[in-house]
């Protein structure tokens, strides 16, 4: 009965072993001579049964492994061990190799070593896979080291570095033996470590799958630069995190570059906005000015002509009064529209800020140090000493208002000299004139905004909201800007560049004009407005001058007018008309009769210059104007001209 079973079994298990096709299983004797051969090893080896039985196995082994005797290593270690296991080149029937999987055990009886069963699989296919991957790997390793514009390297799970290219050795500062090992929060800056701001990188990372952000990161020796990072998780065959790559790219020139550029755009929106307003702002200025002259000239004629009444005259003086005003805040309007008249001059800052110490410390109090500093050698600035001296007083009262509870007002002044342009700068060589306080300071929004006409922080009646535009208004119309540097609870500099003055002495004088006529000789005036109110007006008060006056609304009428009257000495006329305007009017009549003086009434800096006449060598009357003033101005009109004939005279006899 058992021996039926045993031989039952026996030949399952040959069936068994003769059905495998992807192992060569076979049975060697103790000397290694092959005694059993299945379908499997003859697939693989290329060998039918006839051809392998009792034949050595080392056949199948490569000649070098023969020459080491390898196969007799092979079996002593399977006897010795119990198994025998490696992997290796072997060879079949046609000299071809394939790359085997080769397990040996001793077979035995009683303790006795009767053979040995051997188990080969072709694993050939398998080892090409695994090379061509190895393969792969070291061409990306080699790739990652060879980089050196990204920073690429690994974390393991809890964010310590594991691997560091060349890349981040040059981004960062750091050697791989200094980095591998260490948590990479260290390349974070001290804020974002304290805002956790590297766990919860990775934690988006391992959430959503990937994390990206730019921000500011550390090197090794401390400084900063701006940097893209890129994290993205790596998961092992079951899923699980395993570690995360992170890529990290210096971006600091294109950030830089990219902020600039913002910048630039930003400055040509604020210049263009600026500009739009200055526009309006001009033109409304201009056509109230134009208002004021006929309301000032009226009442100052009516004061001249009534009496003196206790109950009147009162009133009339404070409409005045309200009209001079008025006066003031159109010059600041044109100041602000960079179109309000300037005398520009080479001005000594330290000079004019000495001179107006007294009236400055008077207008802020007794509980506000001034502290005022200038550098040893301090060139001229071109610019309108009058409007400078505003100015001044404006960003001091600024900074007064910033001092609720007393401090320090600081007046510097140096000179800098801007290579290059960038926003406002102009290249050239500047003197700065800085006021700075100690006070309350001011949010960015606040900051951006206060050079806007009408725009103040203070309550209302407390300020026009025009002192910083027409600040910025003069800094721009003598050929440079203003800065602002504040921060909440630090204070405010406000800093006024001038261009330095290629002429140290004072403004060329304006040449003077031909003899208009003697101090008191009664005129033939030609007026010219468009405006009725402004005309109606001058015209009253040449008349009670007690000069004789020709009335023109254009330009063109002004023309045909002085064709007709060889008398008129004296043009006086509004710049800015429709069609000609007042100076292209002067260059007309200059070409008819040189001898003619030709003066402007305005209350605009923008003229229209005429080749045939130099637009500064024109007489200027500025709107509005009392009789007081106009009167004035026609004596210097005659003083003048009386010089001028004097000379004429006398160059002449030295000629004769």
């Amino acid at each position: 009965m058992t021996n039926s079973n045993d031989g039952s079994d026996d030949s399952r298990y040959r069936l068994l072993v003769e059905s495998i096709t992807d192992y060569a299983i076979y049975m060697l004797d103790p000397n290694g001579h092959v005694t059993s051969w299945n379908p499997g090893a003859e697939r693989f080896k290329g060998y039918i049964a006839d051809e392998v039985l009792g034949t050595h196995f080392s056949q199948f082994y490569t000649p070098e492994d023969r020459e080491a005797g390898r196969p007799g290593l092979a079996l002593q270690s399977a006897a010795e061990a119990g198994r025998f296991e490696s992997e290796g080149w072997r060879v079949r029937k046609d000299g071809t190799k394939f790359w085997a999987h080769v397990v040996i055990d001793p077979i035995r009886r009683d303790e006795e070593l009767i053979g040995f069963a051997k188990i080969t699989r072709d694993l050939t296919e398998r080892r090409k896979a695994e090379q061509a991957l190895k393969q792969s790997e070291e061409q990306f390793r080699i790739l990652v080291s060879g980089v050196t514009d990204y920073a690429i390297y690994m974390l393991d799970p809890s964010g310590k570095v594991i691997s560091w290219n060349a890349g981040a050795e040059r981004i960062k500062g750091y050697k791989p033996d200094e980095i591998i090992g260490d948590h990479f929060s260290r390349f974070y800056v001290p804020e974002e470590v304290d805002a956790d701001a590297p766990a919860n990188a990775l934690r988006v990372a391992t959430e959503a799958g990937r994390f990206e952000k730019e921000g500011w990161r550390l090197r090794k020796d401390g400084s900063r630069f701006w940097a893209h990072v890129v994290i993205d998780p790596i998961l092992g065959d079951d899923g699980e995190i395993v570690g995360f790559a992170k890529i990290t790219r210096d971006i600091t020139e294109r950030a830089a570059a990219q902020r600039e550029l913002e910048a630039a755009r930003e400055a040509l929106y604020q210049s263009q906005k600026m500009e739009a307003i200055g526009q309006l702002t001009g033109g409304v200025a201009h056509d109230f000015n134009n208002l004021l002259a006929a309301i000032t000239g009226s009442l100052d004629l009516l004061r001249k002509r009534l009496p003196y009444d206790p109950r009147m005259t009162p009133l009339l003086e404070n409409a005045i009064q309200g009209a001079e005003r008025g006066a003031v805040l159109t010059q600041r309007m044109l100041a602000f529209a960079r179109k309000q008249e300037l005398k520009l001059e080479a001005v000594d800052v330290p000079q004019l800020v000495r001179g107006m110490g007294d009236f400055i410390r008077r207008s802020i109090g007794p509980n506000i140090e001034v502290r005022v500093q200038f550098v040893d050698v301090l060139p001229k600035a071109r610019t309108d000493p009058y409007q400078l001296e505003t100015a001044l007083l404006n960003l001091v009262v600024n900074a007064r208002d910033a001092l609720p509870n007393g401090g320090e007002i600081a007046i510097t002044a140096d000179q800098v000299t801007v290579p290059r342009a960038s926003g406002e700068r102009r290249i050239g060589d500047y003197v700065r004139l800085s006021v700075s306080d100690n006070g309350t300071g001011m949010p960015a929004e606040i900051a951006a905004r206060v050079t806007e006409p009408f725009f103040t922080t203070k309550g209302v009646g407390k300020g026009t909201g025009l002192g910083l535009s027409m600040v910025q208004g003069l800094a721009g119309q003598s050929g440079g800007w203003i800065e602002i540097e504040t921060e909440v609870g630090h204070g405010t500099r406000i800093d006024l560049w001038l261009p330095v003055s290629s002429d140290e002495g004072s403004v060329a004088t304006l040449a003077e004009p031909p003899a208009a006529a003697h101090a008191g000789k009664r005129l033939v005036v030609l007026a010219v407005d468009d405006d009725p109110l402004v005309l109606t007006n001058t015209v009253a008060m040449l008349d009670e001058l007690g000069h004789h006056v020709l009335v023109a609304n254009s330009g063109e009428e002004a023309l045909v007018i002085f064709e007709r009257h060889p008398e008129i000495d004296l043009v006086l006329t509004d710049e800015v008309m429709p069609g000609l305007s007042g100076s292209e009017l002067a260059e007309r009549v200059k070409q008819l009769r040189s001898t003619v003086t030709v003066a402007l009434a305005t209350g605009y800096a923008d003229l229209h210059p005429s080749p045939g006449v130099a637009v500064g060598t024109l007489p200027r009357l500025s709107k509005p104007f009392t009789l007081a003033l106009l009167a004035g101005f026609l004596e210097d009109l005659a003083l003048n001209g009386s010089r001028s004939a004097l000379r004429a005279e006398t160059d002449h006899q030295r000629l004769g």
